[in-house]
């Protein structure tokens, strides 16, 4: 009797000359996470080659810090990505370099009082200026100073801020959202130093800027609702990750669907957080599907690995690749 579970073998892997997106199929035959990190690059590469599909980049963490901003940048540039949804601290410590001030290389070995003395802030092994981060941080309520008064979703008011960035070339994450017209999202994002740059405004020059998150989650959900098919890449977990998530229990408000949610068609998801503590970090793809927020046939993939070794490996192949993509959706007159 034919045994129905050997279906594909694993291929043991030979070092030879090969491309980092050869590396990566290759990767796809072994097993353990250097499988899930090469079936990660395929369900991509699926997603990149399907036109129909609308994909969303959820970005957590502090990676900017980690050097990892100017690949978000590229994937805009390049149209691999359609709309972005991240934390407040990737979209302005971005900034931080982007002004022209430097990330150095440090140790977590180290007495923090020490550097609190020299004014240094430490990310794990990488230290900043604190003085240049307040710079930062002023460049944001300078712009914010700018504003009418009012209510805005992130969108809006970082759309503005691109625009205003721009002008001063500055070249951000942000700056990018704004030249490509693609849509950029930060539900949490006085959770970072655009908090710090509003409180500061509204002390010092009694200017009140609202950022209203539900706004955020009304137009994410419009886009799921009028897009054919969806596409997710979570960068970690977090805000991020859920905003985009639970906009597909709110997308049937905005069409008339068959059913009570508009599921994603494919999923990618780099994370180190487990599912067993049951956070929503850590949430499987496959539990996501009780939800109705990942389609039970979706393409799906989580590959548990360092993002600042798994984003930089997934680009370099995605870029080999060589793939021409336009935006299947008209984000402007939508969300206008």
């Amino acid at each position: 009797m034919q045994n129905p579970y050997f279906i594909e073998k694993v291929k043991s892997f030979e070092v030879r000359e090969r491309s980092i997106s050869e590396l990566l199929r290759d990767l796809k035959d072994t097993a353990y996470q250097g499988r899930k990190l090469g079936e990660a690059f395929h369900v991509w590469e699926r997603m990149l080659k399907d036109e129909d599909t609308t994909i969303f980049l959820g970005l957590a963490g502090s990676m900017s810090t980690a050097g990892m901003w100017k690949i978000i940048k590229w994937l805009i540039e390049n149209n691999y990505v359609d709309v972005v949804v991240s934390t407040g601290a990737n979209i302005s410590e971005d900034i931080y370099e982007a002004m022209g001030f430097s990330y150095w290389k440090g140790s977590p070995n180290i007495d923090d009082s020490e550097l609190y003395k020299y004014n240094i802030d430490r990310f794990y092994d990488v230290f900043a200026s604190e003085d240049d981060y307040r710079q930062m941080e002023n460049l944001i309520m300078e712009f914010s100073d700018t504003l009418t008064e009012g209510v805005y979703s992130s969108r809006d008011f970082l759309w503005k801020f691109g625009q205003y960035l721009f002008n001063k070339k500055i070249y951000s994450i942000v700056t990018s959202c704004y030249i490509k017209k693609i849509p950029l999202y930060s539900p949490a994002i006085s959770d970072s130093g655009y908090g710090i740059a509003l409180v500061n405004l509204k002390k010092n020059k009694g200017k009140l800027i609202s950022l209203d998150a539900s706004l955020d989650l009304e137009e994410i959900a419009k886009i799921i609702a009028n897009s054919k098919k969806t596409g997710v890449i979570y960068i970690g977990g977090g805000v991020p990750k859920d905003f985009v998530q639970i906009s597909t229990i709110v997308a049937p408000l905005y069409k008339l669907l068959n059913s009570r949610t508009k599921p994603h068609y494919y999923a990618i998801q780099i994370t180190t957080d487990a599912p067993q503590w049951g956070g929503l970090s850590g949430c499987t793809l496959e539990e996501a599907v009780s939800w109705g927020k990942i389609d039970e046939k979706a393409l799906r993939v989580t590959c548990y690995c360092d993002a600042t070794i798994a984003l930089p490996l997934l680009a370099q192949g995605i870029f080999e690749l060589k793939i021409k993509r336009n935006p299947p959706l008209n984000f402007e007159k939508l969300l206008s």
